[in-house]
C-alpha cells in the first residue's frame, strides 16, 4: 500500500529531484543518497525505491562522473541497509518469520551488521578497485 501510495504521489521522486538539486561534491551527493535510501527503506521495499527514484538519480550520478558500475553495487549495499531498518524493514519481518522474535529485538540484534554494511559502503568509496577490479579485467 505504501509503495502504491508514495509512486502516486510521487514522493520518492520528488525528494530525489531535491538531492540532485542540491549540486554537492560526489562524496556529499553519496552520502545524502545513502541516508536518503536508509530513511526510504523505513516505509518502502528495495525493488520500488529502486524503481521509484533511479529515473532522477541516474542522470545525477553521470554527471558527477562517478562509475556506473560502481554504483549499481553502491545501491544494493545501501538498500540492503535499508531493508533492515524499521519499521517496514522487509529483512526484519523475514527474519521474525524465522525466528519468532518480535520487530524491535530483531531490529536491537541486526544493529551490527547494519554498521558493518556502512563500513563496506565507506571500503569501497575509498577502494573503488574493490568493485571495479574484476569487470576491468574482462
Amino acid at each position: 500500500f505504501l509503495t502504491l501510495s508514495m509512486g502516486y504521489i510521487g514522493l520518492p521522486r520528488h525528494l530525489a529531484e531535491f538531492i540532485t538539486g542540491l549540486g554537492l561534491a560526489p562524496f556529499w551527493l553519496l552520502a545524502a543518497l545513502m541516508v536518503f535510501y536508509i530513511v526510504l527503506g523505513c516505509f518502502l521495499d528495495g525493488i520500488s525505491m529502486v524503481v521509484l527514484t533511479m529515473g532522477v538519480i541516474l542522470p545525477t550520478i553521470q554527471k558527477a562522473g562517478i562509475d556506473l558500475l560502481w554504483f549499481g553495487v553502491f545501491i544494493v549495499l545501501v538498500v540492503e541497509m535499508a531493508q533492515i531498518t524499521p519499521p517496514v524493514g522487509f529483512n526484519l519481518f523475514v527474519l521474525q518469520g524465522m525466528t519468532k522474535k518480535q520487530i524491535p529485538w530483531i531490529a536491537r540484534v541486526t544493529m551490527p551488521l547494519f554498521f558493518l554494511m556502512v563500513a563496506a559502503v565507506g571500503l569501497i568509496y575509498f577502494v573503488p578497485g574493490i568493485v571495479t577490479w574484476l569487470p576491468a579485467r574482462m
